[in-house]
């Protein structure tokens, strides 16, 4: 592993993660109904809950509102989750307030909404995915291999907890 890379997954203490593109693979499916249908990869779950029982704090901040979303966290125990925000970085802040950490993050996200959080000063990890603008991809330190929505916090977990010397497996 490149040592620079190493040393900025060491020093996570929180992971703030988007929703479209980052934890579903950025589709929206409307039913007839006006039902809104999105998909989560169960390994993204795991993992999530890997990093929560490691001492890494998970956030979830998103620009959209949906039940689901809310669901699918309540059901993996993040407490720490905002949405229909339209600035993430006041998200995070308003995050803090409630106890999550205000330094050492690392920020998931795929799109140009997702900037703001990689600009913030107490971000020292701006991870995105392989399927990303390229104006993510170009201000991230690492990129997954696999796209949104295909499990990319399996490779942000081993990544983070390896380098941690806390990876169980």
């Amino acid at each position: 592993m490149d040592k620079h890379l190493e040393a900025l997954a060491a020093a996570v203490k929180g992971i703030i993660l988007d929703v479209d593109g980052v934890l579903t693979d950025g589709h929206i499916i409307y039913a007839d109904n006006g039902t809104e249908l999105k998909h989560f990869h169960v390994q993204d779950g795991a993992s999530i809950k890997l990093m929560m029982q490691q001492g890494i704090a998970i956030a979830v901040i998103t620009g959209r509102r949906s039940t689901m979303v809310e669901r699918r966290c309540a059901e993996l125990g993040i407490k720490y989750f905002k949405q229909g925000v339209e600035d993430k970085a006041a998200a995070w802040g308003s995050l803090i307030s409630e106890g999550f950490p205000g330094e050492n993050i690392a920020a998931v996200g795929d799109d140009l909404q997702d900037l703001i959080l990689f600009a913030q000063p107490n971000i020292i990890f701006n991870i995105t995915v392989s399927n990303a603008h390229p104006a993510v991809k170009e201000r991230a330190h690492f990129i997954t291999q696999r796209g949104g929505g295909e499990g990319v916090c399996v490779e942000i977990a081993q990544l983070v907890l390896t380098a941690q010397n806390r990876w169980p497996y």
